[in-house]
């Protein structure tokens, strides 16, 4: 169903119930210090021996929380949540039901809180022309279904043609603001893509294709998972320092992904169901059931590709007996007023989450604390529990506050497990690293004396040429996390710039001209004339003592051209003088 993450031979450490002594058993960005920070090797390698000096740098520590993920990560919670709201208040507002203004308000809210989002990346005027974009692409989808309803054809290609208008505007918004990262055309097609699914769910559910609605509804959903990974790779790619270096659509990056996904459809359906079987929806109700074991089926291939199937029959009879069995419990109790019932319901609730939280610390070897876990999966029940008593409590707004906390909850849920899961298997999420930028180096140009400034540097390499004089650094450029590093002082003082050391301050200050520049070990800021600016990552000192910086950023700011060439690792820096 969904985009299936899968790590293959994982099962070569399978899930062992024997060893885990539990009963019922069934189940940052990585910055460097400022010592021992570079490669172990790096140091040690030979200066003409280049490609083994480049293999001691080419793996790299996975990780799920660097700049880049998080990103990713976000933009999975904020664009699947309008994706589900806007569902959502489809039906609701269709229906007549009581909450259909409290649904549609928070979908208007998911728009308002991705513009500080949008404003960090491409400013106030563009947080603002996104702001208008969506705001009137909500109220067309809100029209569109009152028109429908009303039988109003006129209406309803009224809509439609407001509909595609914010496509149109939408894909263009996203071309401009990457830069033609994200081509207009792709993001039309997407955002397209995106629409005919909304339509599609909604138009089934009109037509009383309850369990198709809902196929669709996953299948959506889905969809803006994707979307999130082709607008975060776009972004990364368009600001490379802002992420410093790193990439969304890494391995630990898809996982972590995946698993946003399967939480947050989780909580979604079963949000909904409740609602609908709690309002005597029958039909939507049962088809939402069948769509919810189509999530804990793929949920059970996920845990499968890691822990093997034993440790996936373990989870789903876990997440199914006490878990997803008691939904309907749950609400039929609370419709009736059965106390004794909802304590019954809520004591079968909590053994889950005490079973469960031991699930999860055995299998990942307790980097999935079982205190911890049983708080994160009692806050999620208690959460599921209390959308539907605020509902049944005719407090919609409350109902929807806590269901936008629950899904998002969701995905914090999701960062830890594939936190531990990648921290578990990490050489299995690995992937090589290279210099930025990846493509080949034209041939280096021949210095012009009067005009031109030539400098060049070798990754593994401790000599500096400058304008052909050669001489020796006591350190040299290396490759981290996916970024290219510099000895700030011989890059600075080869270019004729002064550059002076306060060990009490942990202070580099830089002279070039009539500019101050100042940075800071273990900062990712730095000032140019007491003017503070980000790096973009850490600055940090190597083995040697000596300081080192991203060269994307020093070469940026001092106005120099630079490439990197991959053959032979050369970095060739050129100035007009």
């Amino acid at each position: 169903m969904f985009k299936m993450f899968n790590v293959k031979n994982l099962d070569s450490k399978k899930f062992n119930a024997k060893k885990i002594m539990v009963p019922v058993l069934g189940l940052a960005l990585v910055v460097p210090t400022v010592a021992g920070a570079a490669p172990a090797n790096a140091a040690s390698a030979a200066p003409t021996n280049i490609a083994a000096t480049a293999a001691t740098m080419t793996t790299m520590k996975a990780s799920t929380t660097t700049p880049a993920v998080e990103l990713r990560s976000a933009l999975d919670h904020l664009l699947s949540e309008h994706y589900q709201l806007a569902v959502d208040s489809m039906i609701k507002t269709y229906e007549g039901s009581p909450d259909a203004a409290a649904s549609f308000a928070a979908l208007n809210q998911n728009a308002s809180d991705m513009l500080p989002a949008i404003e960090s990346l491409y400013g106030k005027e563009g947080a603002a022309e996104f702001g208008r974009i969506f705001s009137a692409h909500n109220k067309a989808t809100d029209d569109l279904v009152k028109a429908q309803k009303a039988g109003n054809a006129a209406g309803v290609q009224t809509a439609k043609a407001e509909v595609e208008k914010f496509v149109k505007e939408f894909s263009a918004f996203l071309g401009t603001a990457t830069g033609g990262k994200l081509p207009q055309a792709a993001a039309e097609k997407a955002i397209r893509l995106h629409e005919d699914q909304v339509q599609e769910a909604f138009d089934k559910y009109v037509a009383g294709d309850y369990a198709g609605a809902y196929m669709s509804y996953r299948t959506g959903l889905n969809t803006m998972f994707t979307i999130s990974e082709a607008l975060s790779t776009a972004i990364v790619t368009q600001m490379p320092e802002k992420f410093q270096n790193t990439k969304s659509d890494t391995p630990a990056g898809d996982l972590r992904s995946a698993l946003n996904y399967l939480f947050a459809e989780h909580f979604a359906l079963a949000t909904l169901q409740m609602q609908e079987q709690y309002d005597g929806m029958t039909a939507s109700s049962n088809a939402l059931v069948t769509a919810e074991a189509g999530n804990t089926k793929d949920f059970k291939a996920a845990i499968a590709s890691v822990y093997g199937n034993a440790g996936a029959d373990q989870f789903e009879k876990l997440w199914t007996t006490d878990h997803i069995n008691v939904q309907a419990q749950y609400v039929a109790a609370v419709k009736s007023g059965d106390q004794a019932a909802i304590t019954a319901a809520k004591a079968q609730i909590t053994k889950f989450t005490k079973e469960m939280a031991a699930f999860l610390s055995a299998a990942t070897e307790n980097r999935i604390p079982e205190a911890g876990a049983l708080a994160g999966l009692t806050a999620h029940e208690n959460q599921v529990q209390q959308v539907l008593d605020q509902y049944a409590a005719k407090n919609y707004a409350g109902s929807y506050k806590t269901e936008r906390e629950g899904y998002a909850l969701m995905f914090d849920v999701g960062k830890l497990l594939s936190g531990a899961i990648v921290d578990q298997f990490n050489a299995k999420f690995q992937e090589p690293a290279a210099p930025a930028p990846t493509t080949p180096a034209p041939t280096t140009p021949a210095p012009t004396p009067g005009n031109m400034m030539t400098v060049m540097m070798q990754i593994g390499s401790p000599n500096l040429t400058l304008n052909g004089k050669t001489t020796k650094m006591d350190t040299m450029p290396r490759v981290w996390n996916n970024t290219t590093y510099v000895p700030l002082r011989f890059l600075s003082e080869g270019i004729g710039a002064q550059v002076k050391w306060n060990k009490k301050a942990n202070e580099v200050t830089v002279m070039a001209g009539n500019d101050t520049l100042k940075f800071w070990l273990g900062k990712d800021f730095m000032e140019v004339n007491g003017k503070r600016q980000a790096v973009g990552a850490k600055v940090f000192a190597d083995e040697n003592g000596r300081t080192v910086v991203p060269l994307r950023f020093i070469t940026g700011l001092l106005g120099w051209d630079f490439n990197v060439n991959t053959n032979n690792w050369m970095i060739t820096l050129t100035k007009s003088m």
